[in-house]
């Protein structure tokens, strides 16, 4: 092996372990959400996002980075969370091909009940995976990354 294969490998090895340690907390808070709350990860990611928006909305654009879904796939989930009365579509104005999406009172309610147990989960997952060697160090980066936002 040359230096570059050593550099290809070792960049492969960090990225095994960044999609384990995904793997392993979007698992617990799949379960998490949807046994106590009847929602799917990446459903309460869109309905946090919205939230932090300050009774502003957010271009449906903007929600699909939020979420890291293709336009279609947000198109789609926000159309079953418009269906469960968690979000709505607002046309834009100024734009009449701009569409907002805003939390809900109904959607607001339900991320309020179901984040104490995405966070629990969350500190769990992520104390489960600090003592799995191969994840630990990751979980530190992780650590010192949130602790200055």
């Amino acid at each position: 092996m040359g230096i570059a294969d050593d550099a290809v490998e070792v960049r492969a090895q960090g990225w095994r372990t960044l999609a384990a340690l995904h793997g392993m907390l979007e698992t617990a808070l799949e379960k998490a959400l949807s046994t106590g709350h009847g929602l799917s990860v990446v459903e309460y990611t869109v309905l946090d996002a919205l939230s932090r928006q300050d009774g502003w909305h957010m271009r449906m654009q903007q929600l699909s980075r939020a979420a890291a879904l293709s336009g279609s796939a947000t198109t789609r989930l926000v159309t079953r969370l418009e269906d469960r009365g968690l979000l709505a579509r607002i046309l834009c104005k100024d734009d009449r091909r701009g569409i907002y999406t805003e939390l809900t009172d109904e959607g607001r309610a339900l991320l309020e009940q179901a984040r104490p147990a995405h966070d629990a989960a969350l500190e769990k997952s992520l104390a489960e995976a600090e003592q799995v060697p191969e994840l630990s160090d990751l979980v530190d980066a992780f650590h010192r990354v949130t602790a200055r936002t």
